[in-house]
C-alpha cells in the first residue's frame, strides 16, 4: 500500500524561513504544518509546540487572524489534521483544582451535618396529640393521657392512657381541666404541649386542675415516651387479661341540679356481669371502685384495667336515687 511521503518545503527567504507548498505563505524552517492553511507535512518538536500553543489559545476553529486561532479545517474530518491522525488536537478536560475540591468537601460536610442534626431528633420521637399520632418533634416529657383538648380555663382529656402512667398515679381522671403545669398557666393545647417539651423527663411538677367546679392540686412526675410505651405493653400482655362489664352505647352527661358529670349506660347486655349485678340501661355511673367517672372513655379504660373476676363497687344514679352496686367483672376474650 503506497503512502504519500511529505515533501520538504521550498525555501524562499533564506535559511531561517520557508514557504508552504499549499498556500505559499512564509513560515519558519522545521515547522510541519502551515499556520495559515493548516497543511501538514509531518510531526516534529516544532509541530508539537505549535499544537500546544493553539490548544491553549483563545481563537475558534476557522479563524485565521486572531492570535492562537485554529486554521480553517484544523482537526476536522478530511482536513489537514483529520480526526484520528497523530497530529489531531484534543481539548483538555476541565478539572477542579485542589482548592476547589477542598471547598466542595467543606460545603458537603456542613450540608450533611445540618441534615442529620434536624432529621435524626425528629424521627426519634412522636408528639402526643390526638392519641399520640403523626407530627414529629424532638423528645419531650409525657403526661400519660390519650390526648389534650383546649377548653375554657385550660386543657382537658378523655382518659388515662395506661395503668400506672403519670396522670394515673397523680389521681387525675378523664374530664379534669388542667389550668396550671409546673407553675405556668395553661390556656390551650399548644401551650400545654410546649410546656411538656420544655420539661425534663422525670421531673416532679405541681398540677392545678378543676373537677366538678372545684380547684385541686396534685403532683405529677413526667416520664419518657419509651417508659409510657412499656407501661402499655405490660398492660396489653397482662396474664390476667382485661376486665369486662357488658355495656354498650354509653355517653357522657351532666347530672341535673349538680356540677357533676357522669356516664349514662345506653345498653346493658343480657347475662353478662353488669346485667347479672343489677345495672340497668339509663343508669348514670358516677364512680367505678373509688375512681370518679366523668367521661365515657374513662369508664371504658377503668373497666379494661380492672382485674377479671374481682368485685368492683359501681356507684350509679338512677332517677333520684344513688346506688352502690357490687359487680363481679368478667374477662374480655
Amino acid at each position: 500500500m503506497s503512502q504519500n511521503i511529505p515533501q520538504p518545503m521550498k525555501s524562499e527567504t533564506g535559511s531561517g524561513s520557508t514557504s508552504c507548498e499549499n498556500c505559499h505563505s512564509s513560515m519558519p524552517v522545521g515547522l510541519r504544518f502551515c499556520r495559515n492553511c493548516g497543511y501538514r507535512l509531518g510531526e516534529g518538536l516544532a509541530e508539537y509546540t505549535e499544537t500546544v500553543r493553539f490548544q491553549n489559545g483563545a481563537g475558534k476553529v476557522g479563524t485565521t487572524n486572531s492570535p492562537g486561532s485554529y486554521p480553517p479545517g484544523f482537526g476536522m474530518a478530511g482536513g489537514p489534521l483529520a480526526a484520528g491522525s497523530p497530529g489531531t488536537l484534543r481539548r483538555r478536560k476541565k478539572r477542579f483544582s485542589g482548592m476547589t475540591w477542598i471547598f466542595v468537601l467543606i460545603a458537603l460536610f456542613f450540608f450533611v451535618g445540618s441534615g442529620i442534626s434536624v432529621f435524626v431528633p425528629r424521627v426519634a420521637r412522636r408528639i402526643q396529640t390526638g392519641g399520640r399520632q403523626g407530627t414529629i418533634l424532638p423528645a419531650r416529657s409525657y403526661f400519660g393521657v390519650n390526648s389534650f383538648d383546649s377548653t375554657e380555663g385550660g386543657v382537658t382529656f378523655d382518659s388515662i392512657e395506661a395503668p400506672g402512667s403519670p396522670a394515673d398515679k397523680a389521681g387525675l381522671v378523664g374530664g379534669d381541666i388542667i389550668t396550671s403545669f409546673d407553675g405556668h398557666a395553661v390556656n390551650g393545647e399548644n401551650e400545654m404541649m410546649g410546656l411538656l417539651r420544655e420539661t425534663p423527663v422525670g421531673k416532679t411538677v405541681d398540677v392545678i386542675y378543676v373537677r366538678d367546679g372545684e380547684t385541686r392540686t396534685t403532683k405529677l412526675t413526667t416520664i419518657s415516651e419509651e417508659a409510657l410505651d412499656e407501661l402499655g405493653r405490660i398492660f396489653s400482655s397482662r396474664p390476667q387479661g382485661r376486665g369486662r362489664l357488658g355495656i354498650d352505647n354509653q355517653e357522657t352527661v351532666e347530672i341535673p341540679d349538680t356540677k357533676l358529670h357522669g356516664v349514662r349506660l345506653g345498653r346493658v347486655l343480657s347475662s353478662l356481669p353488669g346485667d347479672m349485678a343489677g345495672l340497668k340501661s339509663g343508669d348514670i355511673v358516677i364512680t367505678f371502685g373509688e375512681i370518679p367517672i366523668r367521661t365515657a372513655a374513662e369508664l371504658n379504660f377503668r373497666i379494661r384495667s380492672a382485674i377479671p373476676y374481682e368485685t368492683v363497687v359501681i356507684k350509679v344514679r338512677r332517677d333520684a336515687q344513688v346506688l352502690d352496686i357490687p359487680v363481679k367483672l368478667g374477662r374480655q376474650e
